[in-house]
């Protein structure tokens, strides 16, 4: 009984020691997650010197989320008729998909180009970058009007990616480098947000019809079997 409680307070003690090596990537007070959603709208020109960039995880998981619920009320504010467990897991799969998926090869071109960047500082500056792209949604979502979306998509979304192409610019030395890693991050932020207005939902709702069709093939055979 001794060595089976030594066993679990050890399991306890190793669960806690890694929770609290993430602590310091999730503590963060309100105030400051506003402040730097605010200033992810607002391009800075300098780049003479590194722009500081937050090292912390708490805001941009929340907007990946956020993310995924105005998702959500987008396919369900336009009348499609859906599985929950699909639409859940392909949103979540899209927009976690894109944070890390690009981040990482942000990270990487960085790399090549000699960027003064981190990983976690990647993450965080491509997260917080996409608080433009849910203003653009949210409004768009409930307001439909291409016109409207090409304005928004343009001038927030636009906005939103020159912050982050202003930091790279700091961090980056050299003019080749820093066109190639400024203009593949503005084409891949940019191009997200219009597939995310355009495309997702028709993709979703592919899917969608191709798993229904699946159910119900399956469902003959099995009555076919049973029948049979």
């Amino acid at each position: 009984m001794w060595q089976a409680g030594k066993r679990q307070a050890s399991k306890a003690f190793n669960l806690y020691a890694n929770i609290d090596i993430l602590r310091p990537y999730f503590d963060v007070e309100p105030i400051q997650v506003r402040n730097r959603l605010l200033e992810s709208m607002i391009p800075v020109k300098m780049i003479s010197f590194p722009q500081k960039i937050a090292g912390e995880l708490y805001g941009p998981l929340m907007l990946v989320f956020t993310m995924v619920a105005i998702l959500l009320h987008g396919m369900k504010s336009s009348g499609t008729v859906i599985v929950e467990g699909t639409l859940m897991g392909t949103a979540i799969g899209t927009c976690f998909g894109y944070w890390l998926g690009v981040s990482s090869f942000i990270y990487f071109v960085a790399y090549l180009c000699n960027s003064q960047i981190t990983m976690l500082q990647t993450l965080s500056l491509l997260g917080y970058g996409l608080f433009g792209h849910c203003i653009v949604l949210l409004i768009t979502y409930n307001i439909h009007f291409h016109s409207l979306f090409y304005i928004f998509w343009l001038v927030i979304g636009g906005m939103s990616t020159l912050r982050m192409v202003a930091v790279l610019l700091s961090r980056t030395v050299g003019q080749t480098q820093r066109l190639i890693l400024c203009g593949i991050l503005v084409a891949l932020h940019m191009l997200f947000l219009l597939y995310l207005h355009f495309a997702y939902h028709k993709v979703v709702e592919g899917k969608e019809n191709f798993l229904c069709m699946d159910i119900i093939c399956m469902q003959r055979g099995l009555t076919w079997l049973l029948l049979g």
